[in-house]
This record gives structure tokens, sequence and C-alpha cells, in this order.
């Protein structure tokens, strides 16, 4: 016997793929987005539709199953995580009335990950009301080169830093999932 999940995957089209094309939720039909601005939107809408994806089916305990010691990651770590850095993006660009951390100091996001419902559920419901404020803010600045913040960061920065944070972070997710139950990433 091992402990190590055997690889699968609900797609039948194309075996290494998380769910076939046809049924994949992130798919659509046509021509992609016209403008930048869309375009980055796009793409941070796929990334988070990934995300609750890689989660979807598990139950507390294997959402908050770390992954490789000495790392605190898990997927309910991650998704903790990303509501705190929702969190501070929105503090960056309203600087003057920054919203206090989530869940307390450093790691506190990876660290509180721990497999009870009450906690899964509270996760998730941080990362939709997080999501839906920063959007909210970030709406108010259609135009990408507009510098907001303190620092005085470019709205388009900020788009492109949201994209590339749920790309690494669903990255780890892939490989997070295939340990727990061996599902291969898409």
């Amino acid at each position: 016997m091992s402990d190590v999940p055997a690889r699968w995957t609900e797609a039948s089209v194309y075996p290494d793929m998380w769910v076939d094309p046809a049924d994949d939720p992130r798919n659509t039909d046509g021509v992609s987005p016209d403008g930048e601005l869309p375009t980055l939107q796009d793409y941070v809408a796929s990334y988070r539709l990934t995300l609750r994806m890689k989660c979807e089916g598990l139950d507390p305990e294997q959402l908050a199953r770390r992954s490789v010691p000495p790392s605190t990651m898990s997927l309910l770590g991650l998704v903790r995580h990303l509501a705190e850095v929702e969190r501070d993006w929105r503090n960056w660009i309203v600087p003057d009335d920054p919203a206090p951390k989530l869940y307390g100091s450093r790691d506190a996001d990876f660290d509180g990950a721990v497999g009870e419902q009450a906690v899964v559920d509270a996760a998730f419901a941080d990362l939709a009301r997080e999501q839906a404020a920063t959007d909210a803010v970030m709406a108010e600045y259609p135009d990408l080169g507009t510098r907001v913040g303190r620092d005085g960061i470019a709205l388009r920065e900020l788009w492109v830093h949201r994209v590339e944070e749920y790309a690494r972070h669903c990255g780890h997710a892939d490989l997070l999932r295939e340990c727990i139950d061996g599902r291969v990433g898409q």
C-alpha cells in the first residue's frame, strides 16, 4: 500500500486535463475580449475560478492538508492568503484608511487554515467579499495609466500583479490537489 494517490482526471478527451474543454466553465466560445482592461479582467476572473475548481469536492481536512514540511501551504491557506492579498491591494489604492489584516500577523492566513467547516466557510466568504470590494474600488479607475495610492502605482501594474499572484497560486493549487487525491492540473 502507498499513501501516494494515483493520478486521475475527469477529462476523457485529454487525460492530462482537469476537465474536458466542453465542460470547462473557464472556456468561452468566440473571440477574446477587446481591449487591455477587459483582457486583464478576463484573466483575473479565470484564475479566480481555477482556484475554486481546485478546491471543489474536498472536505475541510483535505483543504487544510499541508504540502511538504516545513511549508504551511494548503489549499485552504491559499484561499485565506488571497483574501488577505485582495485586501492589501485595496489598501495600496486607498492607503489613508487601510483595512486591518483579516487573519492577524505574518503567515496567520496559512497557520490558521485548519480543517474545520466553519473555517472553510469563513475563508470562502472572506475571499468573495474581498474580491468584490477590490473590484469595486478598481472599477473607479477605468484608465489603466491612472496612478493611485501613496506610492503612485499605476492601475495597469496592479492588474498585472493580480494576474501574476493568482496564476502563481493556481500553480501551487495544482500540485496541492494532486498530492491530496491525484487529480491532475490544467
